[in-house]
């Protein structure tokens, strides 16, 4: 009995070939600007940030640096933050809060922080709104030695390089409809197996990494975010996106063990955001405000433990 297709490429039931990824790859078009929209903005940071190029990508090194702000009174002592942002390209808050938070609102917890900002770490994935990079290979699944995703790997060094472990990490996401309509059928289909369909929740919630979840670290985001946008209420099951609710818009996942972001260091304090720009509900700029209400909501906390 023949399978019934659910996506345009490949054979059901069989994984892709190179040569369906790059059918995929041909079917790819340029949708924004990386250097307009961002760039140009993390250019403007210079005098409050020192910027660093932390690589490019080989498909168009010009146009596609990957840059970092980093704290300008860095001090060797001090506890280092990361916040990054578009390791999914296509999750557009996760780069734009980013940049706010920098912009806006890392000035004033830099006598206590280090902060290394990664605000877009996947620029083609921006550019074509897609949650894979151009080899078919999902960043946000390769944050291991020897990774297949140059954006992961260049991350990695980057945060290596640095000498300390960062006591904090920001991972700034989106839950879109286009993961339910686009990116999860061709996860399926590239790797040979059924898609089931899932439901997309309805507002802000956290990842936490289940090794390590800091559930009070997690609970004072969630009502710092309260203040801006809705929390995403649990489906039927009790679950958010097939995870267990383990407190208001909070599920855990395993960081390290799928090579997630949020994993790419042991870090104490960890965190993955995802907030819903699909909602009726909530505006682009709701879901910006979202991702910087995250981060200070997590690091007052973190202030108010550490002391």
């Amino acid at each position: 009995m023949s399978l019934t297709p659910f996506y345009p490429i490949g054979t059901p039931g069989q994984p892709w070939t190179q040569a369906h990824k790059e059918q995929w790859l041909a079917n790819i078009s340029r949708k924004r600007s990386y250097q307009e929209e961002v760039v140009s903005k993390i250019t403007l940071l210079q005098q409050k940030f020192e910027l660093v190029q932390y690589g490019a990508l080989s498909l168009d090194p010009a146009r596609y640096p990957l840059l970092a702000l980093k704290s300008r009174n860095w001090k060797d002592g001090k506890p280092v933050v990361l916040v990054t942002g578009g390791v999914h390209g296509y999750e557009t808050s996760g780069v734009h809060g980013a940049l706010a938070f920098a912009n806006t609102q890392a000035a004033s917890f830099e006598g206590q922080f280090n902060f290394l900002i990664a605000p877009c770490v996947s620029p083609w994935g921006y550019e074509v709104i897609n949650r894979w990079n151009p080899q078919a290979v999902d960043p946000n699944r390769s944050f291991y030695p020897d990774s297949p995703s140059e954006e992961a790997a260049a991350l990695m060094a980057l945060v290596s390089s640095v000498g300390t472990v960062p006591l904090a990490h920001f991972d700034l996401h989106e839950t879109t409809d286009s993961d339910e309509e686009e990116f999860r059928p061709a996860l399926a289909a590239r790797d040979g197996k059924p898609f089931e369909p899932g439901v997309i929740p309805d507002g802000f919630y956290l990842v936490g990494d289940s090794d390590q979840p800091q559930p009070e670290f997690q609970k004072a985001m969630i009502d710092a975010v309260r203040q801006v946008t809705h929390i995403a209420p649990p489906d039927d099951q009790g679950n958010i996106i097939g995870a267990p609710l383990q407190q208001e818009g909070v599920i855990n996942y395993p960081t390290k063990e799928l090579g997630l972001c949020a994993g790419l260091s042991d870090a104490r304090y960890v965190t993955t955001t995802e907030v819903y720009p699909d909602s009726p509900t909530a505006t682009p700029q709701e879901c910006n405000q979202a991702q910087v209400a995250a981060v200070c909501g997590g690091l007052r906390f973190i202030l108010n433990t550490e002391r």
